[in-house]
């Protein structure tokens, strides 16, 4: 078997996943093929299992780094817009439709208001009353319920208060 040329003691391994860390993009794919070629044969072997770096990362920066081209990243351009920023008065409406369904903690030992709305009935008056086409992907589920928590909201209903004895309506 090859042996590595350098030795990566705990001080050392600690130092290159810091600057690692510190480092974004071309860059750090740039230190990383550097360290890499540092540490002789079999290094992106030794940079995977030793220092939890990617190999995809690790080839695509020796790439870069032999070629001198270094690729863009365009991590803004990725994944989906929040909500707010194509439905501004979602979170509004949401608070307006919950909060005349809403009660406080039976125990009043903390602040939190109870909806007895599920988040499907919410989905549902938000299209009836706010003019939200059932077809928008903002108004799933999973992200209403994200709203409802996100304005102090819980959707798990305490059970009912009997503050008068039944007995005493004979």
């Amino acid at each position: 078997m090859f042996k590595v040329s350098i030795e990566l003691t705990d001080s050392l391994k600690n130092l290159l996943k810091e600057t690692a860390k510190q480092l974004k993009g071309g860059a750090k794919r740039k230190f990383i093929a550097q360290t890499v070629a540092a540490l002789g044969h079999g290094g992106q072997l030794k940079a995977e299992q030793e220092l939890g770096w990617n190999r995809v990362t690790i080839s695509k920066g020796i790439k870069e780094l032999t070629s001198g081209i270094t690729c863009v990243d365009n991590y803004r351009g990725r994944g989906r817009y929040k909500a707010e920023s194509h439905l501004p008065n979602l979170l509004s409406d949401i608070k307006n439709l919950v909060d005349g369904q809403s009660q406080i903690d039976r125990s009043f030992k903390s602040q939190r208001l109870y909806t007895r709305l599920s988040a499907s009935v919410v989905r549902h008056q938000l299209i009836e009353k706010f003019g939200l086409t059932a077809t928008q992907d903002s108004a799933s589920l999973v992200m209403i319920i994200i709203f409802i928590n996100c304005i102090f909201y819980f959707l798990e209903v305490p059970k009912t208060i009997h503050s008068v004895h039944p007995t005493f309506y004979k």
